[in-house]
């Protein structure tokens, strides 16, 4: 008997790093946030590095780390177990984004399950491919804990999202945003995440006239908690809404003044 009764506990555990994800439509600063979190290392993807460009802009410091672009899932993986194991004084592993890692996880399933085939025969077939590709991702999921654990790295994942109709099984279906990832690789990953947050132009509509007019679309918000037109979520106590400012720095020193002020009232309340 390991009397698991005696050993239950109340005290609080020192906090683990996070884990959080950042979503939101292009261009509305999610990659200029991430790159200013102090000491933070960048993983970014071919089809999506624009880090020398805000470098450039003086959007993001000249100093960033960036890693090479992994081309393949194993390189992806080899790079988050150096980061694991090697010698180095990072913070923060920004993951720029989401979809493009998901996309070289599932071509290494299809070329590894299904001989490169794409088609109705092979990774689409029954949506066989999808459902095969979340163990792998899982042990992705699993590294970045490790991460987490052993080398007191945060995460922090960044994800576009379009309009999609959402089945709404308790009345009549409408559009919300959502992630441009596979939904099931959603799914997992909104559960293993300690934050989702979604990134967004505040926008008030008029609807005095005839036709609702949209007015505002300059102030940036963080929203954090879920609503019918977005998913979003915090473990940290936050407010529903952070001012994210004007500048990648200022939405970051916002976001993490909120962060540190959730959890001492969360403390404090418990």
């Amino acid at each position: 008997m390991n009397n698991w009764l005696k050993k239950i506990t109340v005290d609080y555990d020192e906090m683990r790093p996070s884990s959080m994800i950042i979503m939101g439509p292009p261009g509305v600063g999610k990659t200029s946030l991430a790159g200013n979190i102090p000491g933070a290392v960048a993983m970014p993807f071919t089809q999506e590095n624009s880090f020398a460009l805000l470098k450039k802009s003086g959007a993001v410091p000249s100093d960033l780390a960036i890693l090479p672009a992994p081309q393949t899932w194993d390189q992806a993986l080899e790079m988050i177990e150096e980061l694991t194991t090697g010698k180095h004084s990072y913070k923060c592993l920004v993951i720029d984004t989401l979809s493009c890692l998901e996309n070289l996880c599932h071509t290494s399933v299809c070329n590894r399950e299904f001989h490169g085939d794409w088609g109705d025969r092979g990774f689409q077939a029954y949506h066989r491919g999808y459902e095969i590709s979340l163990a792998d991702w899982r042990e992705m999921l699993n590294a970045l804990d490790r991460l987490r654990d052993e080398r007191g790295m945060s995460i922090v994942m960044l994800e576009h999202v379009h309009v999609k109709p959402f089945k709404n099984p308790e009345g009549g279906d409408y559009d919300r945003y959502q992630a441009t990832c596979h939904p099931k690789t959603w799914m997992q990953t909104h559960r293993w995440a300690d934050a989702v947050l979604f990134f967004n132009y505040y926008v008030e509509v008029d609807e005095s006239g005839n036709r609702a007019k949209g007015r505002g679309g300059h102030a940036r918000v963080l929203y954090t908690q879920y609503t019918a037109a977005f998913d979003a979520k915090n473990r940290f106590g936050l407010d529903p809404e952070i001012e994210a400012g004007n500048s990648g720095k200022e939405a970051w020193e916002n976001l993490r003044s909120a962060i540190a002020g959730g959890l001492l009232a969360t403390k404090e309340d418990a």
